[in-house]
């Protein structure tokens, strides 16, 4: 019996360790604010015209002249993981640090790019616009994807799909909202639709 009792304990003991190394992003200090349910557009101020809605198990927008779901709190030091799916011609990104919550563009904030057809593609799908280009630009149309966007300091990084595409230290924008965008794009044409599965934010 004790021998079953310590191959036992062993086996509990194992199977544990093999949890904590499971655990969901959920019991490691993060903080979701998009799940699919129908609360979960209520953790966002909403900047612009675009249709955001509840609609099969995400946020989705498909319409209107641009807008983006501002996240009520301000962050320094994070990191993001955002599960997103993006038509072939959606103009759509997460900004982080934003300086200016009411008025969200490149300009003010590090906007981590969803275009597969952007005029200039160095800055499309998986750039930072304005700081770091792609090459190859990788293609998100059509499917669901993954982010992990993590800024520590003036270090920021970005992943898509477990794969590195941006990599740069600048110090421009050092806190503030992070958004998620709805664009138009060329001669401000409807893009196709975003939607958004699961955000979660971890503050480091």
């Amino acid at each position: 019996m004790k021998r079953v009792s310590a191959a036992a304990v062993l086996l509990v003991t194992a199977l544990t360790l093999v949890a904590c190394a499971r655990l969901s992003p959920s019991e490691e200090g993060w903080v979701t604010l998009i799940d699919g349910s129908p609360s979960s557009l209520g953790n966002w101020t909403r900047v612009g015209d675009a249709n955001w809605r509840v609609e099969d198990g995400s946020v989705v927008a498909d319409d209107g002249k641009g807008g983006f779901l501002v996240s009520r709190n301000a962050y320094k030091d994070f990191q993001i993981l955002a599960e997103f799916w993006a038509d072939h011609t959606t103009n759509s990104g997460i900004f982080i640090r934003a300086t200016d919550p009411a008025k969200i563009t490149a300009t003010n904030a590090y906007e981590v790019n969803i275009y597969d057809q952007r005029p200039d593609p160095s800055y499309g799908t998986g750039a930072i616009v304005n700081f770091a280009k792609v090459d190859p630009m990788p293609k998100a149309g059509g499917r669901w994807n993954t982010f992990l966007i993590t800024a520590r300091g003036s270090q920021l990084t970005v992943e898509l799909n477990g794969q590195q595409t941006a990599n740069i230290s600048d110090a421009k924008f050092p806190a503030g909202p992070f958004a998620l965008q709805y664009g138009t794009v060329a001669n401000d044409a409807r893009g196709g639709a975003i939607k958004w599965r699961k955000v979660q934010i971890r503050p480091l």
